[in-house]
């Protein structure tokens, strides 16, 4: 089995997050593990809860836990999307970004069962 640093924990019960994540997944594998929270017998890492986890993104880089709209900058930049991710990075879009993905989490959160594109 192969050894990997960076681990991306996504539910995949929720279509957006199981849409990019598929769209994503031959770039970011297999350097990058894809965790599915939403299968039965997932365990949440040391220091996590589920509720966390299904609330915001989670993306462990191999040194540290990247949370919500960090976590997503940081898995589009493994998935080479390194152009993408720089200017969400900029100091003005970070913050615009982190303050809408908040907004949007916590509706996905309440209204779990919206959060569906086939």
């Amino acid at each position: 089995m192969t050894q990997h640093s960076a681990q991306l924990y996504y539910d995949a019960s929720c279509g957006l997050c199981n849409k990019e994540i598929e769209h994503l997944r031959a770039r970011l594998e297999p350097e990058v593990q894809l965790i599915d929270i939403s299968a039965a017998d997932f365990q949440p890492p040391v220091g996590y809860t589920l509720e966390a986890l299904l609330t915001r993104i989670h993306f462990f880089d191999g040194h540290s836990m990247q949370i919500g709209f960090n976590a997503t900058v940081a898995y589009w930049r493994a998935a080479g999307l390194k152009k993408t991710a720089a200017i969400l990075s900029l100091p003005g879009i970070r913050h615009i970004g982190n303050v809408v993905y908040n907004i949007w989490a916590q509706w996905r959160r309440k209204n779990s069962s919206s959060c569906n594109i086939n």
